[in-house]
């Protein structure tokens, strides 16, 4: 009788740390800390990455591993970012401390469209063969880090540029309205996973690494947004070329 293989067990181990890590957001969120809740999605993220990356490596798929991932990922990336929304729109409509939704401030649950759309968007993922090697619809991670961006914007020298966007609800509002969206859209994101291959195959990575290399270099905190921005541009335009020439 031969003994299981305890590595086996890494990628659910990994995927956990992402579930913990997102947990520990969400209270950070709530407690007022966005830059470090927005760290610990970053974190998240990149568990989230290696628990897919050690899966492959290790050949320990199961299907435990891939409900648990996408339960982790609802927490890390649906719900954590959906507090963060809570907190800056709440700040956008000057609402008190005392206050808030059991106040009768309705408007606060419209950031928690992010959660319920991060839903549908992995349930899709888990029954659409077609997301093998691309996605249908904005990946929940990079809509997360999308998020982060703002907050990391708001906490850099370039601070000004997200305050004017993150002193109105209507733009809060309307950003959730459209990432809601984006995440159950029909439009392919592509991978940000950069595989050997030609470079009609490879060109809107390649772009996405050209330009983000100098935009962090320059922009430094606040360059996570941009560089989301033109993941998701790079995405539309190729959609929309795409739908043109069929």
């Amino acid at each position: 009788m031969s003994l299981p293989n305890p590595l086996k067990h890494i990628p659910n181990s990994l995927t956990l740390a992402n579930l913990l890590l997102g947990c520990l957001s969400i209270v950070s969120a709530f407690e007022g800390n966005l830059l470090l809740a927005g760290y610990l999605i970053i974190f998240a993220a990149v568990f989230d990455f290696l628990d897919g990356f050690s899966a492959r490596l290790l050949k320990a798929y199961s299907p435990m591993g891939k409900e648990l991932d996408s339960l982790s990922d609802l927490v890390s990336f649906g719900v954590a970012p959906s507090v963060i929304v809570f907190h800056l729109l709440k700040d956008a409509l000057g609402t008190s401390a005392a206050g808030g939704f059991t106040g009768g401030q309705v408007l606060l649950t419209i950031p928690f469209l992010i959660a319920v759309f991060s839903a549908l968007r992995l349930a899709k993922f888990n029954i659409d063969t077609r997301q093998a090697t691309s996605f249908i619809g904005l990946p929940t991670p990079a809509n997360a880090l999308f998020i982060v961006g703002i907050v990391l914007g708001l906490n850099s020298s370039r601070s000004d540029w997200f305050d004017f966007f993150t002193n109105s609800p209507v733009a809060i509002i309307v950003m959730v309205l459209v990432l809601s969206a984006l995440l159950v859209s029909p439009i392919p994101m592509f991978s940000l996973k950069i595989k050997r291959g030609y470079f009609k195959d490879t060109w809107r990575q390649q772009i996405l690494l050209f330009v983000s290399v100098p935009t962090i270099f320059f922009f430094k905190q606040a360059s996570l947004l941009i560089v989301m921005l033109l993941y998701i541009l790079l995405s539309v335009l190729t959609w929309r070329k795409t739908s043109a020439e069929g």
